[in-house]
């Protein structure tokens, strides 16, 4: 999946945030081998070896677009490397501090994901993930009934993900169930202001949109793109919009 940094990189400000509320869970530890699962350009990662200097960070990431930038950030304490979160279960390979921000939700199966992720934390070593609450965010929502009207069904033939983001009680009984203590686990809205429908549509076109514009071209992404804004336009006919966009907060440390 082809993501573009230019335009995720917009909204920065707005996706730092959640990034730092989850950074404060975590306790300094020397010699900590850490992990930021998802890791994208890599400066949040840098921002994580910064802080805790102590440790040594890898961060990793499927996307080539991304780690192209990570590449002047590398440290003696911080490294990046091509491969997927699945491939990291598959490796086996253990942690003192698994991270990830707003990356877990492109994976599937978060009962078995979860569960295999926690099996690779070190005893009294952190888990630490945040992903957006895209079952509950209005502009998914928006789009996961678009995807199931025609002529989309039809162009994008059958094609719809489905978030794999499951619910607090869900993920409180994984993280219980795998021996994390210390439990800390919320959901918080990041409120986003926008002047125009413009700027919602461009927040999610750099994230849950991806997927279904690059199964489209000329006539019917054109459209499609043209209905979807019509629909945030209806939706938030007040401006400036306010968009209640909702994040989970997960933290566990194991016993």
């Amino acid at each position: 999946m082809p993501w573009n940094p230019e335009i995720y990189n917009k909204f920065k400000n707005i996706r730092y945030q959640p990034f730092y509320d989850l950074t404060e869970f975590i306790k300094p530890v020397n010699g900590m081998k850490a992990i930021d699962l998802g890791c994208g350009t890599g400066e949040q990662t840098a921002i994580l070896a910064d802080k805790f200097k102590d440790a040594d960070f890898l961060g990793v990431d499927s996307s080539i677009e991304m780690l192209e930038q990570s590449k002047a950030l590398e440290t003696d304490n911080l490294h990046f490397r091509k491969t997927t979160t699945e491939e990291t279960i598959a490796s086996g390979e253990k942690w003192d501090l698994i991270f990830s921000n707003a990356a877990l939700q492109w994976s599937n199966d978060h009962e078995t994901l979860f569960t295999e992720l926690i099996k690779l934390v070190n005893p009294k070593g952190q888990f630490a993930v945040q992903m957006p609450v895209q079952p509950e965010n209005i502009l998914n929502k928006i789009l996961s009934d678009l995807v199931d009207e025609e002529p989309f069904k039809s162009y994008l033939k059958g094609y719809k993900r489905d978030s794999p983001v499951l619910s607090i009680d869900n993920y409180a009984q994984i993280l219980f169930d795998g021996g994390l203590e210390e439990l800390q686990i919320l959901q918080k809205v990041y409120p986003i202001i926008a002047n125009d429908h413009e700027t919602l549509y461009n927040f999610i076109s750099g994230s849950a949109l991806i997927p279904y514009i690059e199964r489209l071209e000329g006539e019917q992404k054109a459209l499609f793109i043209q209905i979807y804004k019509e629909r945030i336009a209806e939706y938030f006919p007040k401006l400036p919009a306010i968009y209640s966009f909702k994040r989970i907060l997960l933290y566990g440390r194991k016993g």
